[in-house]
């Protein structure tokens, strides 16, 4: 790509406006070394298809635009074009395709594409989804693994007892009994080596239920949060169950030690019914004071609101601790039900809507106890 750093900034601007406005602009300039005109030409072909004749569902022409625009734009703009071309000019039928699917830019957003369309394949395509979203999944799992260790870890390390107590936290009794060994007779005293603190150590809770909303809207943040809830199954203190749901409810937990074969197990579409959710997860807690409930869901109910509430207050009756995470579009701009989350501020229980990357470090606070 063409090194332009060093041309006027006024000139940089119109070739910018020029790439912006398309070839309907006027009065602006192009490189001239032909890079410019090849970008505007990618671009018209998916923003102003009747100018350059579009995107044709065929495969041999959105094979050569996708090898183009890799070669004329950053990473990121490839990514945002990938998802353009897929949204506006239903491109869903040729992700599949071998010489299309190998030169596409994979991340979480397209590999939620390719699960949606899962309950209309046939089952020969299974092992091509797998192959396809695999590499996703694996990439997720380096990401998520080392951040959450790193979160539960640093919790309890900020929680723990300092080694030298100050005066007012030392446990004098168990400091005694520990340092018998250093009694002095010379003095008639003991002189301790080790000051003991008062205070309990810090504890992560021991049960997780992760409820996942797993409607159509959900479908980016289904594959973070199938990749997280592997992780933490994989904390040997944490018991984790996972709960799918639409309108019905798949308990997944069996699924969590392989994050692809978990992911694959969804079901995306459908409608959403959380309080069935929650009333199912609330049947298996056997340690309600022990146990957190992570919600993760755009708060979208189609179910009986009276129920729904009903079901948060039972939860919050028994003694669980509850979370609510927020669903995120492509963009990264939170998307929810303002109203139900407001409802749940008022029951005392805290919706968040961070990035999935963010999971780690926000669930580790309400796991310590």
């Amino acid at each position: 790509m063409t090194d332009n750093r060093n041309l006027p900034s006024n000139v940089q601007a119109s070739r910018r406006w020029r790439l912006i406005l398309g070839t309907d602009a006027r009065g602006t300039n192009l490189s001239q070394d032909g890079v410019d005109e090849r970008r505007e030409r990618s671009l018209a072909a998916l923003y102003q298809p009747s100018h350059s004749g579009g995107l044709a569902h065929s495969r041999l022409t959105v094979v050569r635009w996708l090898d183009e625009i890799r070669g004329h734009f950053p990473e990121s703009a490839v990514r945002v074009m990938q998802q353009d071309a897929i949204e506006r000019l239903n491109l869903r039928s040729l992700l599949l395709e071998p010489d299309v699917s190998d030169r596409l830019d994979w991340d979480p957003m397209l590999a939620a594409e390719v699960l949606t369309l899962m309950s209309t394949l046939p089952d020969s395509q299974t092992e091509r989804i797998r192959e396809i979203v695999r590499p996703v999944v694996e990439a997720l799992e380096r990401q998520l693994r080392p951040a959450t260790q790193q979160a539960l870890g640093g919790r309890l390390r900020q929680r723990s007892p300092r080694r030298s107590p100050r005066y007012r936290d030392i446990d004098w009794q168990r400091t005694l009994s520990a340092n018998l060994k250093h009694y002095q007779p010379h003095y008639d005293t003991i002189i301790p080596e080790k000051l003991i603190h008062r205070g309990m150590p810090p504890r992560l809770l021991s049960d997780v239920v992760l409820c996942l909303d797993q409607s159509a809207s959900m479908a980016t943040s289904v594959v973070y949060a199938s990749v997280f809830a592997s992780v933490l199954a994989s904390v040997s203190s944490l018991n984790l169950r996972l709960l799918a749901f639409d309108t019905a409810v798949v308990d997944l937990t069996s699924r969590l030690h392989d994050p692809l074969d978990l992911l694959l197990g969804m079901q995306l579409g459908g409608g959403t019914d959380i309080s069935q959710a929650l009333r199912y997860s609330l049947q298996g807690i056997q340690r309600p004071h022990e146990t957190l409930v992570i919600l993760l869901s755009d708060l979208y109910d189609g179910g009986d609101r009276q129920q729904l509430w009903q079901a948060f207050a039972q939860l919050l009756a028994s003694g669980v601790r509850v979370v609510s995470l927020l669903a995120l579009d492509e963009t990264g701009v939170p998307r929810y039900d303002v109203a139900t989350a407001e409802r749940l501020a008022h029951l005392g229980i805290a919706s968040f809507a961070c990035h999935p990357e963010e999971f780690p470090s926000l669930i580790s606070e309400y796991l310590l106890r």
